[in-house]
């Protein structure tokens, strides 16, 4: 697979071989003490895929996301990235080497856009600063590609100047999202990304990130508690219950027929509501 970096020349073409897992996650394992975060979790992501993670409140899918993306220490496990110099264990990176991934293939969409914004910086500066991050110094450069962006995720040009604590949540969602996507990452954590929005924002938030995710070709996992999300956005499905996963395969597969009894419990509880 071929992605064209979104920010010019100086960036250059990433390509993956498409059987090749883009990120390789085996026995991944977190504990509080005794109580487990996540248990010997093991799976591949491939380039352009879309992995959906599901469960109830202290399911362990949270704590999960944050130790594939280095938020958190995990006790045991591997995390191997398909990174340019080729596979290397993201947990024994030096901090800098992950910084640096964090920056330019990896991207972090939080719940929360307060998390993910500066609020004290413009719209447009908030996605200026990712591209100065990985080398971008032009101003005029700088400021037409964080326009283009703001237009991407329906963010008038005009506002380019205004402080995100002027827009309303799903702005500012949106905008931590052209943050994000703005240096071409190949691949992007989402955690609960609609979660607090009101439902007509939610759906329309859905609608530009399913969008996105086909146009750029993006590699996404997402951890949510709501399955019409996972529905519409994700090609494979991981359900957890209790830091463990319980059930995995293609989303309609599970969803339609979910096999582990937990599954369907999630499932009906759906249909009932």
């Amino acid at each position: 697979m071929t992605l064209q970096s979104a920010t010019g020349p100086e960036f250059s073409q990433k390509i993956r071989a498409p059987d090749q897992p883009l990120l390789r996650v085996s026995g991944l394992t977190k504990r509080y003490g005794a109580r487990i975060g996540c248990a010997d979790v093991c799976f591949d992501l491939f380039p352009g895929e879309v992995l959906g993670i599901v469960g109830e409140s202290g399911s362990g899918k949270s704590t999960l996301l944050s130790c594939l993306a280095g938020h958190l220490a995990p006790d045991a496990g591997e995390v191997i990235f398909a990174t340019a110099e080729g596979p290397r264990d993201t947990l024994q990176m030096t901090e800098p080497d992950r910084r640096r991934l964090s920056r330019t293939d990896w991207a972090f969409v939080h719940q929360n856009p307060r998390d993910g914004l500066r609020m004290g910086v413009s719209a447009g500066g908030n996605v200026g600063e990712r591209l100065m991050a990985v080398g971008a110094r032009h101003y005029g450069a700088i400021r037409d590609k964080a326009t283009d962006w703001l237009g991407r995720v329906e963010i008038a040009a005009d506002r380019i100047d205004d402080r995100p604590s002027a827009f309303s949540g799903g702005m500012q969602q949106r905008l931590q999202i052209a943050r994000n996507l703005v240096t071409a990452p190949r691949l992007v954590f989402m955690d609960e990304p609609t979660g607090g929005l009101d439902v007509s924002v939610q759906a329309r938030l859905l609608d530009l990130l399913r969008g996105l995710v086909r146009d750029l070709g993006l590699s996404v996992i997402i951890v949510t508690h709501d399955l019409a999300v996972v529905r519409l956005l994700a090609d494979r499905l991981m359900v957890m219950k209790g830091g463990r996963v319980v059930e995995q395969g293609l989303t309609d597969q599970v969803l339609d027929d979910p096999q582990h009894a937990y599954t369907q419990l999630l499932v009906s509880s759906v249909l009932q509501v």
